[in-house]
């Protein structure tokens, strides 16, 4: 038998004609693969055509609707408050000299001229003349100038990069030991409290608070349904049938219980003995109703045995600094030993002060205890996603390594626990920046107290959904920063810490982290980059704007794997977002007026599935009881009768245009189109997707949308 022969064997070969083929190149096979290529061909050139059309059409609709969004964009929002700022001019101006140079190399592209291969007698026309005098100007003067400059902006870049790799090693090093802060067994006798450390839980508020479609503050779940059905009832519209119709808009309302609500309950839900901790509710809102809803809150909390206490300044000065400095004033204080800050959208576990306070115990030169931040609405829209990938890396990489290896980190405003000892030496709340937080802890950390980061302690908290709300926070982040370390400068140099940790809270902590990113970030990619595409004797390295960019990415996203997805949006992200960091850190380092802007940042009051059942089970419990009944009654009348007398006018929202991010967005289009001329490649397209990108941050096409 030959080789290449096949012998098949059939138990029932009735009706069944058997060849034996000893050559797969016989002539059988060529007659079959005659016969079926031409319908091969056929199906395969249809179905390639198919896919082509729907392609083509696809991409016709979804030009078609983003161009229909776009106008109505246009249409409908509202620009930013109008202000004479130095870099939107400076955007502005930069983008009228772009546009007229690309105007000059289209023409100089389509007429060929190469005016290095003739002598200038040979050169006629004004126009020849001045594109000519441009060449020489550049080559002589402008692009050693540029050069120079994306030369150091690429070295701070790289000594940045190396500084996010170092930390994401230290990051891998305490993953693979497992290492974390560990606490003794039974560090508190169950069954005698008094072996309890006294706790005071402060939750600062400042005009925590949501507006329904016409105007009405609705803050409390119960009064929140009470004034819902008042409004069902006056639109009175009935179905078929004769039942009161409810949409799901106020379905979704009537469910979702709102911010002050969440962080007070979860306060008072402690796991603690409850004569040994004190719930502090420091509302510094100006608005009535929201004070009476709040206090209405705090009552019902009291009669259930709670020890909670309402306060409300009425000079309020200093933001949140400000809120608390008052506060840590009253005499009952000196009772306490801890105390443990909650914003007001934060809803930490039964469980937060017997996983945070025995860390404590046994350490007396331990001043802080840190928790990590859960976002419930993480997956809510684009923007959520991104700002979950930064916050990841915040968290799991940038706190736990600073924590285990310096015993030093920013703390972050909330989700914390303080020993009042070590806010007292360390001069307590000052109200001299934006950022309060990051003071006291550069204060506590020169006064020798150590911080101790619990990655594995998370507390439940949401993300702003709304671009606005979240360059708002940015830019108290990255303003704040700066102001403090032209304060604190003088004090790091005198103080007595060591050279190493001076070193780390100069160069690192402020300098690199705080001004070199966003300073290099908008300079090297919004500025310089466009810049290049006229000035071809300053062209960045192709592993300057995609290879190292694209690895940092990829290293800032793996603390959240599922993010993965979105690591070019990421990467897009957060260069558009550059140009508000870049303003920020300007206006905090020269003292400019945006610098002392102490915005609070907007939130919707979400909670996730189960806090809303727990929530909706206590309430039903609680309606029984006929003292909770009557007070909740009473209040809701008096809260009727304010509400008759306000008559609140009704607030709109809407989207905004961000003329910064357009103008940029239009920078680098142009840009994009000038790297077309010269066939640039990688530099077209990124351009291109970055232009894009600020396109729709300036447009307010992320984030939550309001129709």
């Amino acid at each position: 038998m030959a080789p290449s022969s096949v012998v098949v064997t059939i138990e029932k070969s009735n009706g069944i004609s058997l060849v034996e083929i000893n050559d797969s190149h016989s002539s059988v096979f060529l007659e079959k693969q005659k016969a079926a290529s031409p319908k091969q061909f056929t199906w395969v050139l249809l179905l390639k055509i198919q896919r082509v059309f729907s392609c083509i059409t696809w991409l016709a609709m979804a030009f078609r609707n983003t161009s229909i969004s776009v106008k109505k964009r246009i249409a409908l929002s509202e620009e930013e408050p109008r202000h004479k700022g130095r870099l939107y001019r400076f955007i502005r101006a930069f983008l009228a000299i772009t546009v007229v140079a690309l105007v000059i190399e289209i023409v100089a592209y389509f007429k060929k001229w190469n005016l290095k291969m003739i002598r200038p007698w040979e050169v006629q026309g004004i126009l020849e003349w001045s594109y000519m005098a441009w060449l020489s100007l550049r080559v002589e003067y402008v692009a050693p100038f540029i050069i120079l400059l994306s030369k150091f902006c690429i070295v701070l870049f790289m000594i940045q990069s190396v500084d996010r790799l170092v930390l994401g090693i230290g990051c891998f090093w305490i993953k693979y030991k497992k290492l974390k802060p560990e606490i003794g067994e039974q560090v508190y006798d169950i069954e005698d409290c008094t072996t309890f450390p006294m706790v005071l839980v402060q939750i600062p508020m400042c005009n925590e608070k949501e507006l329904c479609p016409c105007g009405i503050c609705l803050d409390n779940l119960t009064n929140l349904a009470f004034h819902l059905a008042i409004h069902i009832l006056a639109r009175g519209q009935f179905c078929q049938r004769g039942f009161l119709l409810i949409y799901r808009s106020d379905a979704k309302q009537i469910n979702v219980m709102k911010v002050f609500a969440q962080s007070i309950s979860a306060a008072c839900q402690l796991d603690w003995p409850k004569d040994r901790f004190l719930v502090q509710v420091l509302d510094d809102s100006d608005d009535e109703i929201s004070q009476l809803l709040i206090r209405n809150e705090v009552s019902s909390w009291k009669d259930k045995g709670v020890n909670i206490i309402y306060r409300h300044r009425f000079i309020r000065t200093g933001y949140k600094a400000g809120n608390l400095k008052s506060a840590m004033a009253c005499d009952y204080v000196k009772d306490y030993e801890f105390v443990a800050i909650l914003d007001a959208d934060f809803q930490p576990n039964p469980d937060f002060l017997k996983e945070t306070v025995p860390h404590f115990k046994g350490n007396p030169e331990l001043g802080l205890v840190q928790a990590r931040w859960s976002y419930v609405n993480k997956d809510e829209n684009l923007l959520t996603r991104l700002q979950n990938i930064n916050l990841c890396f915040h968290f799991e990489v940038e706190q736990q390594v600073n924590g285990f290896f310096l015993n030093f980190f920013g703390f972050n405003g909330t989700a914390g626990v303080w020993r009042i000892k070590a806010l007292e030496d360390s001069g307590g709340w000052l109200e001299r920046t934006t950022v309060e937080d990051m003071d006291i802890a550069v204060r506590a950390h020169l006064n020798g107290w150590k911080f101790i980061y619990l990655n594995d302690v998370r507390v439940l908290c949401e993300l702003p959904e709304s671009y606005e709300a979240y360059k708002k926070q940015q830019h108290r982040w990255h303003s704040g920063p700066m102001q403090l370390f032209r304060l604190c400068l003088p004090a790091i140099i005198t103080s007595k810490i060591s050279i190493w940790k001076k070193a780390n809270l100069i160069f690192l902590f402020f300098l690199l982290r705080k001004l070199i990113l966003p300073f290099y970030s908008f300079t090297l990619f919004c500025i310089i980059l466009p810049l290049t595409m006229f000035i071809p004797e300053a062209e960045l390295p192709v592993w300057v704007i995609c290879y190292v960019p694209i690895s940092m990415s990829i290293l800032n996203i793996l603390p959240a794997p599922k993010s993965f997805p979105f690591l070019m949006p990421y990467l897009l992200f957060e260069n558009t977002m550059s140009v508000t960091k870049f303003n920020a850190m300007v206006s905090g380092l020269f003292q400019l007026g945006s610098a002392y802007e102490w915005v609070v940042t907007k939130k919707t009051g979400r909670s996730s599935e189960s806090d809303l059942l727990a929530f909706a089970e206590r309430e039903s419990k609680t309606l029984y009881e006929e003292k909770i009944q009557r007070r909740l009654s009473e209040s809701g009348l008096e809260m009727f009768g304010k509400l008759k007398e306000q008559k609140a006018p009704a607030v709109k929202k809407r989207n905004r245009l961000y003329r910064k991010e357009l103008a940029l967005a239009f920078l680098l289009l142009t840009a994009a189109a000038r790297s077309l001329l010269s066939a640039h490649g990688i530099h077209f397209y990124y351009l291109l997707f970055q232009g894009l990108s600020f396109l729709l941050v300036g447009l307010d096409l992320i984030g939550e949308q309001v129709s």
